[in-house]
């Protein structure tokens, strides 16, 4: 090819950035984007697209593990948390979680919507994409935690809930942990993607949620099916997540470099054995080979892997899919000790899957797998011969879990007291409501057509009779005839299940 003249190759040439302005500079003045590479912003771009990915997914995963009658509603959910939490990280939720005059719990409010967020350096990448890449992770950890309300929560005391959530638990807990002023960040706790303030903290604050809800109608009796009604929804779903997931955990090294690389590697390999894992355990109780199982593997995998991704090494990744698939697996049964009615499991796979997650990063943290971004340093962890880093890691899990348990039930506590005197704050829906389900009451609108069910099934006689039925007729005839084809029974009291 001969020789190359660099000088006169049509790229910007990177520069160390020299600028002590909180925005980063004058982009009037000077070319902003000296100071970074353009993959490292691509890369981050696309990781934040990822991310996004994922919370339909958790949508889909929800739904498909619900009843039919509120499938919709954690559909719905899932992607008004994007809405809510995106203008509360922007409105002061990114300034309380990474404020540069941050404390130890929470930072301050001189990035109020965000105020002086620009091209300052976040690392390799500029202060505004960095924000933007993390209102997905706040986002997410929201649709991961309301999920409690399937089948019997209100819509509008969740979306308030949402807000001041994210605002009094997510964000103190995203400081504590990221921020370089936190406690656990100066103590030297190891979270690479969000062990505790994503999934701890969502699997707590659903635990929380359940028990303030009280269980579903039915529960503990023959009435209440808990039969997935859509198992494709949860295929569907956890492929979101599981592709979704690489731009979770290797956007996290925040630049494309071989961290990312060795994030990517190690989620992919947790998430399948811990997959195999789980099918494993269940055939061994069962004697079926579980697509559902295989789906809550996947999840319990890419969970556990989630702290430690960024500083363990790959072979590690197969002892976190085998501890959290199994960990997850038997946690399913808590619920049951608890006397809480986590419908979907939130806190099993969640709750269980982050702690485990935090324990394993403890023993198998490497110094040499930090430094491949070519920059940070940690001592490792038992791996390292840094015996008291477990010690570390045990604290930030269980100060995440007991904050965010106990810091629920005070929002929710609250807002249910209120609802005594003004309705629209009542966390529960009545007994008819979740007879009718919440798709009906609080959306108005379906997963499925039930007309459309109801032709399929109706012969031509019974087309005949419906068009001579008198005017009067039960509204809810189609309603029930549709639940009848979908395998579903009508009760006493119209109970649909």
């Amino acid at each position: 090819m001969g020789d190359v003249d660099v000088n006169n190759l049509p790229y910007v040439p990177l520069e160390t950035y020299n600028n002590d302005t909180d925005t980063g500079g004058d982009s009037l003045q000077y070319n902003l984007n000296v100071f970074y590479q353009s993959g490292d912003i691509a890369f981050i771009i696309i990781c934040t697209a990822l991310v996004l990915l994922m919370i339909p997914g958790v949508g889909f995963f929800y739904s498909g593990l619900a009843r039919r009658k509120s499938a919709l509603s954690l559909l719905w959910l899932s992607m008004m948390s994007v809405g809510v939490v995106s203008f509360q990280w922007f409105f002061w939720g990114y300034s309380l979680a990474f404020s540069k005059q941050a404390g130890r719990y929470i930072g301050a409010l001189d990035n109020f919507g965000f105020m002086d967020v620009l091209a300052a350096p976040a690392g390799a990448i500029p202060d505004l994409l960095f924000a933007v890449y993390q209102s997905m992770f706040a986002s997410i950890t929201v649709a991961l935690a309301v999920g409690a309300v399937a089948e019997r929560g209100r819509i509008l005391p969740c979306v308030i809930y949402m807000f001041v959530w994210t605002t009094i638990i997510y964000d103190p807990i995203a400081c504590w942990t990221w921020n370089a002023a936190g406690w656990s960040y100066v103590e030297g706790g190891l979270d690479f993607a969000g062990g505790t303030p994503v999934h701890i903290a969502s699997g707590t604050a659903a635990l929380a949620y359940s028990y303030m809800l009280g269980k579903r109608r039915g529960h503990g009796t023959q009435e209440l099916n808990y039969r997935p009604h859509n198992v494709t929804h949860i295929v569907v779903g956890t492929v979101f997540l599981w592709v979704g997931w690489f731009g979770f955990n290797a956007g996290s090294a925040l630049a494309a470099n071989l961290r990312a690389v060795l994030a990517a590697m190690v989620t992919n390999l947790s998430a399948s054995v811990a997959a195999i894992t789980w099918c494993l355990v269940d055939y061994r109780l069962e004697g079926k080979w579980s697509t559902v199982g295989f789906c809550s593997g996947a999840i319990a995998g890419l969970v556990a892997i989630t702290p430690g991704s960024g500083f363990v090494p790959v072979w590690a990744a197969v002892i976190f899919g085998v501890v959290g698939g199994i960990a997850c697996n038997y946690a399913t049964k808590l619920k049951y000790f608890l006397r809480c009615d986590d419908a979907l499991d939130i806190f099993a796979v969640h709750g269980v899957g982050g702690f485990v997650g935090n324990i394993l990063t403890g023993f198998f943290a490497a110094d040499y797998i930090a430094h491949l971004d070519g920059s940070t340093e940690i001592p490792g962890g038992w791996i390292n011969h840094n015996y008291e880093q477990l010690g570390w890691q045990i604290a930030d899990s269980v100060a995440g879990g007991v904050y965010s348990f106990g810091g629920t039930c005070i929002i929710l506590g609250v807002l249910d007291f209120l609802g005594k005197w003004m309705p629209i704050f009542r966390l529960r829906a009545t007994e008819e409501e979740e007879i009718l389900g919440m798709d009906d009451v609080e959306i108005g609108e379906f997963a499925y057509d039930f007309v459309e069910v109801d032709r399929d099934v109706k012969t031509p006689d019974d087309e005949a009779v419906s068009h001579h039925s008198a005017p009067g007729a039960d509204a809810h005839s189609t309603h029930d005839e549709a639940e009848k084809a979908q395998g579903g029974s009508v009760n006493s009291g119209n109970q649909l299940t």
